[in-house]
């Protein structure tokens, strides 16, 4: 299945049915009287989080979305029908925006969340609301309230509880790959990963959502590669572990690089909890593993993890640095939800 994390739709509610001129007529009934029903409301246009769902895709084939209207008014006092809604099912951690793609409407983090985007226009009145002891026999009625329409964006973030970061082939493929039963594209050129991957891993009896993201280069705000789109899905990590690739000749160099990208790119991401590691370290000897550790400390200001994914060294430590984190960072969520010092 294709990746997509971004999608224009057109939406329109259904408009509201018209209300019914009508004047009930029996035999031997000496004042019959009007009896014209109101119109149905139209049908409205929901956003609704569901399960089994990881991407957009579904609406880069199909791009315009119409509740039905509701039905009009009839004679005998009877009210047209309510138009059907068009529920538009998207995955966890979507985000909808107005037009400019700026303005947020909405943000469904939850399955089971839903909000409704446009809503149906009323039906209108029939001629019996108008009828009263000095209007005996109105002979109009309201015409039903058009549908609201627009134009909205659709963006996916994905929810996971950390996030890989690094330059195009630090190992950031083959560490997912290897804690984890998902099986993302890996080979030994740059730009091997074309789109966000998910994986579960465990660890301890622990278990958290680790994301791999295409790598970062040098001028990614601006555009250049891949560009920083794909930072969108590690905006609601809450720890990232940052892969420096131990086979180049500048490990700061590489970290300065990323970091950079992580500040012009905004969204509190270089505020978030960093673990630095050396990756590839089974291609080096202890004197060049133990040199390029110091440079990639003294750019990081803090040791950085040595771990190779294809001898597994240090991965499970890496791991459990990463489970503690989101535990603590659980745990304070938590406290700011509920205070201290609450009552019932």
């Amino acid at each position: 299945m294709k990746f997509l994390d971004q999608a224009k739709v057109y939406v329109r509610s259904g408009d509201g049915g018209a209300g019914c001129v009508s004047f009930r007529r029996e035999k031997f009934i000496e004042f019959g009287g009007p009896n014209g029903g109101d119109g149905g409301r139209g049908g409205d246009v929901v956003v609704e989080c569901v399960d089994g769902l990881n991407t957009l895709i579904d609406y880069r084939y199909q791009q315009h979305f119409r509740a039905r209207p509701g039905q009009h008014g009839m004679g005998k006092n009877r009210t047209g029908a309510r138009g059907a809604d068009t529920v538009l099912k998207v995955p966890a951690g979507t985000q909808v925006f107005a037009e400019d793609n700026e303005t947020p409407l909405a943000d469904l983090t939850e399955v089971g969340q839903q909000v409704v985007l446009a809503r149906g226009g009323n039906g209108g009145f029939g001629n019996a609301y108008f009828k009263s002891s000095t209007n005996q026999a109105p002979r109009h009625a309201n015409p039903g309230l058009p549908g609201t329409e627009m134009w909205i964006w659709l963006r996916l973030k994905l929810i996971a509880d950390a996030g890989l970061v690094g330059l195009p082939n630090a190992g950031k493929s083959t560490f997912l790959a290897a804690v984890s039963a998902a099986k993302p594209k890996i080979a030994d050129y740059p730009f091997t990963t074309l789109h966000p991957n998910l994986g579960v891993v465990g660890i301890d009896g622990r278990e958290f959502v680790l994301a791999d993201i295409p790598g970062l280069i040098e001028g990614a705000h601006e555009g250049a590669g891949l560009g920083d789109r794909f930072l969108g899905h590690v905006e609601r990590c809450r720890v990232l572990l940052h892969l420096v690739d131990g086979t180049s000749e500048d490990v700061a160099g590489s970290y300065e690089t990323i970091r950079a990208e992580l500040e012009a790119y905004g969204g509190g991401l270089a505020d978030k909890p960093e673990v630095v590691a050396l990756s590839k370290i089974d291609a080096l000897d202890a004197e060049t593993r133990a040199a390029r550790a110091a440079d990639l400390a003294e750019a990081a200001g803090q040791a950085p993890l040595l771990l190779s994914s294809a001898s597994r060294e240090g991965v499970d430590t890496a791991l459990r640095c990463l489970a503690d984190i989101i535990r603590e960072a659980g745990a304070e969520e938590k406290e700011r939800e509920v205070p201290a010092d609450w009552q019932p």
